[in-house]
């Protein structure tokens, strides 16, 4: 037993890259669990530099120098970071505010409505919606308790706001400006002869970075989309709604799934079953829709299409593993898993990794 298992371990990291990926895989998972928090101005400044990634190496190909292709991709990102920063979060925490605020009044809504359902289906008894309200009113007192602990304990982090707002546009421009520099540097660590990472670097780095720019692209499409609609039906707590409808485009099928419940509930409780509310759900039903059927398919033509269970394995292991950062690249993390396994040498892949080396 102990030779097969020394034979098999031989065969596995018989190489020096093997190992030296094996401790790099190994690290980057402990340094997501006990840092990862810490982390996080870091990885969003990475975040936002693959996705302006995509705006010079378009203009490159214009022809445009590599220094105007930085600044005006810079000058992008900082408009959009701050205009979200201080022109829609603002109105979203007001809508959340008063959300919050009449939450009660909404819920007595919601109670009247429910308490109509024994009347229309033998399926639900009074005894049961009397505990579903319950529940729902207890509820509902723990997260405006939420609220305003948050509201009150959150006052000493600002000052570490204040520190993410300003490190993070530093961030991005040294990770635009000094890319090669960086990578150059970092290639310092790694063996001299690597073509297990090389394969597994030409696999994912067009993947990844066509992930990240794909995904900001549609959360940005859909929500604006979203916002409009909504503003054109004059639904209540527009922003705050379509904000949730384009960050859940972040979690796929689950997201569309659990986002439309409250756009449900606030457009029932505001006009109740009729035109205004058939409407909103024609509407809904069309911007995802389209999401799904045409604008995922633009953007994410070359990611490795995966099955949908997968998909949700995915963002499961990793939402629980790494938050939302986890939820956020549950795809490509999966994809690099994926691709590590078709990379890693077996005993008849010598030749193979012999002529990725040449």
């Amino acid at each position: 037993m102990l030779r097969i298992i020394r034979n098999w371990v031989d065969r596995l990291f018989a190489e020096e890259e093997t190992v030296v990926l094996l401790l790099l895989i190994i690290a980057a998972l402990v340094l997501i669990i006990t840092l990862g928090h810490v982390l996080a101005p870091v990885i969003a400044s990475l975040v936002f530099a693959f996705m302006m990634q995509g705006v010079i190496a378009q203009m490159t190909r214009w022809r445009v120098p590599r220094w105007v292709a930085i600044t005006v991709a810079y000058l992008l990102f900082m408009s959009l970071f701050f205009g979200f920063i201080f022109g829609l979060m603002p109105l979203v925490w007001n809508q959340l505010t008063s959300l919050v605020q009449e939450l009660p009044l909404l819920l007595r809504e919601l109670q009247k409505a429910l308490m109509q359902l024994p009347e229309r289906s033998d399926l639900v008894s009074e005894a049961q919606v009397r505990e579903l309200i319950g529940v729902a009113g207890v509820e509902v007192g723990k997260l405006g308790q939420q609220v305003v602990s948050f509201s009150i304990g959150q006052i000493p982090n600002l000052v570490g706001v204040l520190i993410y707002l300003v490190l993070v546009p530093i961030l991005v421009f040294f990770f635009l400006k000094d890319k090669d520099l960086i990578l150059g540097w970092l290639k310092h660590f790694l063996p001299h002869r690597r073509p297990l990472m090389a394969k597994i670097w030409l696999e994912m780095n067009d993947q990844v970075a066509n992930y990240v720019r794909g995904k900001g692209i549609e959360i940005v499409i859909v929500g604006v989309a979203t916002y409009i609609s909504f503003i054109w039906l004059d639904l209540n707590y527009a922003a705050l709604l379509a904000l949730l409808v384009g960050l859940s485009v972040v979690i796929p099928y689950i997201g569309a799934a659990v986002v439309t419940i409250p756009v449900v509930i606030v457009g029932y409780l505001q006009w109740g079953v009729g035109s205004e509310f058939y409407t909103l759900l024609l509407v809904y039903g069309i911007i995802q829709g389209l999401d799904g059927n045409v604008l995922v398919p633009l953007l994410f033509s070359e990611v490795v299409n995966m099955h949908p269970v997968a998909i949700i394995l995915s963002v499961l292991v990793f939402g629980g593993v790494w938050g939302l950062w986890g939820v956020f690249f549950a795809i490509p993390l999966a994809t690099l898993v994926k691709a590590i396994l078709n990379a890693w040498p077996t005993p008849n892949s010598s030749s193979i990794m012999g002529d990725v080396s040449r």
